[in-house]
């Protein structure tokens, strides 16, 4: 597996970094498709995440070289730190992960974020979730409402992110957003980053015109996620007659790579699964790319995804 620095932080990531989402057997994933509000709550843990088929995804990451670990919900924290346990990591590893009920829209205004006792409680609950002693990488997703309602947000914000490495709970933080670019670009330049965590897709480019070339140019890195659209992809490609998920899903990779993120993040739900994207990564190409991606882009339902994507990331 190719090892990239990552941005200016000195660590070394893996091209690949291992979602922590399990999948129903519709390909979509657990919790957030079929107990969202559960799933969402902190402290509620849902049954199964963890098991066998996942401990087999996690032997085949350490046999790839895989470093880098994304977790969202508490049962992916949790299943994650067990796993690790049981299974402990033959190198160094880090995490990235987010403050539960305090990002994107579960927070009306990310006012939570702002009050350090709050914040600096969850990272420790985190912790004891995860078994780690500090957060490796912490995930701050935030919505356009934040600076929106509250002009020093950043700085406020950013003074926290402060007080957490100082205090040794946190090693880097990393801006997100489901607000796109206005909201990115304000990230990037509190200074209060080390990397950006955003959508990068042949279905949404956006981020490539400004966002990832600030992100550059500050000395952040650069994590690419939803490659396949959260599954929507294998719907959109199987209108124009391509069945065959593999295929579809090397295609799209590939081109996310032609892009050089430092990483990328990638859910799978088996062994094979991972070991065929980091077989599509190490040869950075897939046949028949460009006759792929053009049929997909002839579906309307892609036109329409692709549009879509495009407005929201450009809304002032």
């Amino acid at each position: 597996m190719r090892m990239v620095p990552y941005g200016s932080t000195g660590v070394q990531v893996s091209e690949i970094t291992l979602g922590g989402h399990e999948f129903l057997k519709n390909g979509r994933s657990r919790g957030f498709n079929d107990d969202f509000s559960n799933a969402v709550t902190p402290g509620y843990l849902l049954d199964g995440f963890g098991g066998q088929q996942r401990r087999e995804v996690l032997k085949a990451a350490y046999d790839l070289g895989i470093n880098m670990f994304d977790v969202t919900i508490d049962s992916e924290k949790e299943a994650l730190g067990r796993n690790f346990a049981e299974m402990p990591p033959p190198y160094e590893v880090y995490i990235q992960t987010r403050p539960e009920g305090m990002c994107y829209s579960y927070d009306p205004g990310n006012r939570k974020l702002l009050d350090y006792g709050l914040l600096r409680s969850e990272v420790e609950r985190i912790l004891k979730l995860i078994r780690r002693e500090r957060v490796d990488f912490l995930n701050v997703g935030l919505m356009k409402w934040s600076i929106d309602q509250t002009p020093d947000y950043m700085a406020r914000l950013g003074e926290n992110l402060r007080r957490l490495r100082d205090d040794g709970l946190i090693r880097f933080a990393v801006a997100d957003s489901f607000s796109g670019q206005r909201l990115y670009l304000a990230q990037i330049a509190s200074g209060a980053f080390d990397a950006v965590n955003l959508d990068l897709s042949f279905g949404e480019p956006s981020a490539l015109r400004t966002v990832i070339p600030a992100a550059r140019e500050k000395g952040l890195g650069v994590m690419g996620r939803e490659v396949f659209f959260k599954g929507e992809l294998f719907d959109i490609a199987a209108e124009v007659g391509l069945s065959d998920r593999g295929t579809v899903a090397r295609a799209a990779l590939a081109w996310v790579a032609q892009h050089r993120p430092d990483t990328i993040i990638l859910g799978v739900d088996t062994a094979e699964q991972l070991k065929a994207n980091a077989c599509t990564l190490a040869t950075q190409e897939s046949p028949a790319v460009d006759e792929i991606l053009s049929r997909i882009g002839q579906a309307q339902s892609f036109q329409e995804y692709e549009s879509k994507r495009t407005a929201a990331f450009f809304e002032e």
